[in-house]
């Protein structure tokens, strides 16, 4: 056989779920602070912006096998900006933490499940919680109207969001099949993996992945998926936690077990194989695949009269019929990977959303929502006078007031900006 192990990729305690809590660091503060030095009689402001806080990025590494660095300490927490100084010395920015996940995590949003990215190649990298803004210091409030605020920014607090992982493996080729069909027995032998293997149903409870090097030097990766029973596209056993991870895999091996005497005959077995599949994803039954009998050392595909519904008949076993299999699952892996073309790694961005609208709640209040009226009230120091009159600026510029109005607010009324309320007073 010219199919030979190169080096192990059996993953132990493996975990393809878990939660995950991106934890964005808060911006600093702004400095407020009057330059006083001998010879300079009108100093004038000087306090330094605050520096940014770090965003938390999601990075797919081939080098991480497993969701497991997730499942006792779902936390990502990146660093704080620093505060401003005086003599308009700025706060440092915190690093960005690049938190490194699998090829093949899916995020979702924790409480919908929706799919928010999908993190499917090398070096694909997903902004998970933006970072909080500097407040900027009263050396920037410098006007010819205002010669000497007494005001500055506060620190942005930097987003905090819980999220869904979802690992669905990537493999060249799935090793699909009834429990005890042989599929452990198998990649054992063509690849290093190390795989649990017993004589009794749900032996694998856990995808093992294979590398499988042929004499040429070339080489594909290969996943021994859990077996699978009918009603799996249902849940059953487990079902939906194993089919997540054949939907990658180019190239599908349904494993029949010509041994299988008291269970299921070989055909009515693919039957329900390819049933559970197109059930659970129609779009896999289109993907190239082959049908493999195996044991064949115990009952071959004569035995049951199979004709011409097996493309490969083999022993894992004795090691029989394995290399004209590997040679037939390397041409359909490398025909797949050139139809794909070469995989490019990208950055996504959450984009911001613009502007703000108003909406009134149940107590008859209205809330402004939007990222930059929270944050002109939010970095404010509203117990400032100087620093109230600047907010009152950037929600005219923003257009709240003239919003407010024209949803009907009148003296007296309740409106709420982030934790910040207050009555409306229309000006004289």
């Amino acid at each position: 056989m010219n199919g030979r192990a190169t080096y192990p990729r059996g993953v132990s305690n493996f975990v393809d779920e878990s939660n995950m809590c991106a934890r964005a660091g808060d911006g600093g503060a702004g400095c407020v602070s009057m330059r006083r030095e001998s010879h300079v009689p009108m100093g004038g402001p000087d306090g330094g912006d605050g520096g940014n806080g770090g965003s938390v990025w999601l990075e797919a590494d081939s080098n991480v096998a497993s969701l497991l660095a997730f499942r006792d300490y779902p936390h990502r927490i990146a660093g704080n900006g620093t505060h401003g100084q005086g003599q308009k010395k700025h706060g440092k920015g915190a690093e960005q933490l690049v938190v490194k996940v699998p090829v093949g995590t899916v995020v979702l949003d924790h409480e919908t499940r929706e799919p928010l990215v999908d993190l499917g190649r090398p070096g694909d990298r997903w902004l998970a919680a933006a970072a909080g803004v500097g407040g900027k210091g009263n050396a920037r409030f410098l006007s010819n109207k205002q010669r000497a605020p007494t005001f500055a920014e506060q620190g942005e607090t930097g987003e905090e969001t819980w999220y869904r992982l979802e690992l669905k493996l990537m493999a060249d080729v799935a090793l699909v099949g009834f429990p005890n069909a042989g599929k452990s027995t198998l990649i054992s032998v063509v690849s290093a993996a190390k795989p649990k293997i017993a004589d009794y149903p749900f032996t694998t409870l856990e995808p093992n992945l294979g590398v499988v090097k042929m004499a040429d030097d070339s080489e594909f990766v290969v996943a021994d998926i859990p077996g699978l029973i009918q009603g799996a596209s249902e849940g059953l056993g487990l079902g939906h936690q194993f089919l997540r991870h054949v939907e990658r895999a180019r190239v599908l091996v349904y494993l029949i077990d010509l041994s299988s005497v008291d269970g299921e005959p070989p055909l009515r077995q693919l039957e329900i194989l390819r049933a559970e599949l197109g059930s659970y994803s129609p779009e896999l039954l289109a993907r190239p695949s082959v049908v493999v009998g195996s044991k064949s050392d115990v009952l071959t595909a004569a035995d049951w009269d199979l004709g011409d519904a097996l493309d490969f008949e083999i022993s894992a076993v004795e090691r029989q019929g394995l290399e004209p299999l590997l040679w037939r699952l390397v041409e359909l892996s490398k025909q797949s990977r050139e139809a794909d073309g070469a995989p490019e790694g990208f950055v996504i961005h959450r984009p911001e959303p613009g502007g703000f609208k108003v909406v009134r709640e149940d107590s008859g209040a209205y809330r402004i929502v939007g990222r930059a009226a929270e944050r002109a009230v939010a970095l404010s120091d509203l117990t400032d006078i100087g620093a109230l009159s600047h907010a009152r600026k950037q929600l005219d510029k923003l257009g709240v007031n003239k919003a407010l109005r024209k949803r009907g607010l009148r003296d007296g009324d309740v409106v709420l900006i982030g934790s910040f309320g207050f009555e409306y007073e229309e000006d004289a």
